[in-house]
């Protein structure tokens, strides 16, 4: 018996070296049959949609699926391209603009780069816009060699609007009374809610960053495209133009369709020629900066809040957490491998304290000799440029929207509006100002003041911090900031940024600042986690063995969660109605977190 138990267990042990060794032996086979990039190659991107500006590592599509082409991708598939002797050139297929002007900005950079190492590059599109404005698409077509439409295509370049919706009367109607308070006159975020029209500041800082924003489309195009100015802004105000008009004012090259210019590139290009996917490539060719010294990228994107970072595979919407960022700046700053950080920053702003804490990580990686550079994306405004301010440097597009340098808070009231409905919200509570931040009660005098009080504090402070970071006198910074947008162009003006330009452009100066020679390499922190991570994460369970290693990482919000949250909100409505369950009795004192 004992003979024939060892016999059993030896089988089992030789079925399971077998078992193993094939299963290595096939992933082996795998990784040596992978495709590899053609000898002849012009890469090929189709852009239909606004590009991600980051992906989180731990995300879902990270882990179990395609991930999305982010701005970085496309930037760094060029730039390994621009260097690999088998790719001949690009054609893009454009279907509308792929992001914000910065984002546009980015990709000219990357695209002109391509060019100057003697590749051509192509854009196509069926039109530039079919009953709409495709100003944007067309921006980033004239940095091409040449721009193809079908002959049934316009070339819409209308030039650039916005539309600000003011909802005061609205409000006033309904019953809901806006109780918002900001500093200063620029900080137009509340405008939407107090006002029926634009202030004075508001306008002027609209009118402002447009103009700005043109100027800078404008010069593009003829710096593009062999125009001046002058007949660029001409053709803007005749548009939208049809196929022969746009021919024949110098804005596309040929009318013709897409099969005639996938022809004429590959033809260009030599016999043999293939064509790949930009992300192919990428995937085949690998990232440019994998060699050298390590510079950690960190990304900050998104709302900026309080705790870990989110990312809801739903809305594919990320919010940047102070938990996750800050845990990511100390875990750069610990590793010696480690020499600089590079901190992209594409943030509206957020919370006051979240923004506070990524700030201090900023300056405590600084003081540890770990240099750190921040490159804008298209925003990086209000709380945005708070965690920006500490940096070394501060490099943004032309087109970056930021500043912002103010705040604001408040609440609405909505009793009025309860009333109408027939419901009567009444609150009670223990402590003088107990029903303060309630929705259902005005401010007292002394809780206005009290709200008044605070925004000074962060205003104060804010302005301080700025002042120190930027290395400029307070009275100075106080005449740029009162809460105004600015474009990165009149921003470098101003003194709020040292450099214009991308993801290049901040390396480069990454390499400065830390003294490095050579070829580095670029190292996104946090790490990335595997699928079983991800899964188990979603599932509840700690993946770290302690709040730095926990903290560090993406909170994944499961697919379910947002449904869950929006049925518990509505039971805890009818709870409080009435309609379902028993109204329970509560001590509730929640903690407001200033927006700006």
């Amino acid at each position: 018996m004992k003979r024939f138990f060892i016999g059993s267990l030896a089988v089992v042990g030789g079925l399971t070296i077998l078992f193993v060794g094939a299963l290595v032996g096939l992933l082996i086979l795998g990784a040596s049959s992978k495709p590899g990039v053609p000898g002849n190659v012009v890469l090929e991107l189709e852009l239909s949609e606004p590009l991600v500006e980051y992906m989180p590592e731990d995300s879902l599509a990270s882990a179990f699926g395609k991930e999305q082409l982010t701005v970085r991708d496309v930037v760094e598939a060029l730039e390994e391209a621009g260097g690999d002797e088998r790719v001949k050139g690009l054609v893009v297929k454009l279907d509308g603009a792929p992001g914000s002007t910065a984002v546009v900005q980015e990709l000219r950079d990357a695209v002109k780069a391509f060019r100057e190492k003697g590749k051509k590059a192509v854009a196509y599109a069926d039109t530039f816009g079919e009953s709409g404005s495709s100003t944007g698409a067309y921006y980033l077509a004239s940095a091409f060699d040449e721009v193809y439409i079908q002959p049934s295509g316009d070339v819409s370049v209308v030039g650039l609007a916005i539309e600000t919706p003011f909802a005061r009367d609205a409000l006033a109607k309904l019953g809901v009374k806006p109780r918002m308070s900001k500093r200063h006159e620029y900080k137009a975020a509340v405008n939407t809610f107090t006002e029926q029209t634009y202030t004075a500041p508001h306008r002027e800082e609209t009118e402002r960053f447009l103009t700005s924003l043109f100027g800078q489309m404008v010069k593009g195009v003829a710096e593009g495209r062999g125009l001046s100015e002058e007949q660029v802004k001409a053709a803007v105000d005749a548009a939208p133009l049809l196929g022969q008009e746009a021919l024949d004012a110098k804005l596309v090259d040929g009318l013709v369709y897409r099969d005639e210019v996938y022809a004429k590139v590959k033809e260009e290009a030599g016999e043999g020629t293939q064509l790949l996917y930009l992300e192919k490539y990428l995937e085949r060719a690998g990232r440019p900066h994998r060699k050298g010294p390590t510079v950690a990228l960190i990304y900050g994107a998104g709302e900026i809040t309080r705790g870990r970072s989110r990312a809801n595979p739903l809305s594919g919407d990320v919010t940047m957490g102070s938990e996750t960022v800050a845990a990511a700046f100390r875990k750069a700053v610990e590793d010696e491998r480690v020499k600089a950080i590079l901190f992209r920053v594409d943030s509206p702003g957020g919370s006051y304290v979240a923004s506070d804490t990524v700030r201090r990580e900023v300056q405590r990686a600084k003081e540890k000799g770990k240099p750190v550079i921040v490159s804008m994306g298209t925003y990086a405004a209000s709380g945005g440029y708070f965690v920006s301010l500490d940096a070394d440097k501060i490099v943004a597009q032309p087109g970056t929207l930021t500043g912002s340098i103010g705040v604001y808070s408040g609440k609405m009231v909505t009793a009025e509006f309860w009333e109408k409905l027939g419901i009567n919200w009444e609150p009670l509570g223990v402590g003088k100002n107990a029903t303060m931040y309630s929705s259902d009660a005005d401010f007292t005098p002394e809780q206005l003041a009290k709200n008044e009080t605070s925004l000074d504090r962060v205003y104060e402070d804010f302005t301080k911090k700025a002042a120190a970071g930027r290395k400029m006198p307070l009275e100075k910074m106080q005449e740029v900031a009162k809460g105004r947008v600015w474009t990165g162009e009149d921003a470098k003006e101003r003194g709020l940024v040292d450099e214009l330009g991308g993801f290049p452009v901040a390396l480069k100066l990454v390499k400065e600042a830390a003294k490095l020679e050579g070829p580095v390499r670029v190292e996104v922190f946090p790490r990335k986690k595997g699928a079983a991570e991800v899964l188990s994460e979603m599932l509840g369970e700690k993946q770290g063995d302690n709040s730095e290693d926990e903290g560090a990482g993406m909170r994944m919000t499961a697919p379910w969660e947002p449904v869950f949250e929006q049925t518990r909100a509505l039971y805890q409505l009818g709870v409080k109605l009435g309609v379902v369950g028993e109204r329970r009795q509560e001590l509730s004192a929640p903690v407001p977190d200033t927006t700006w």
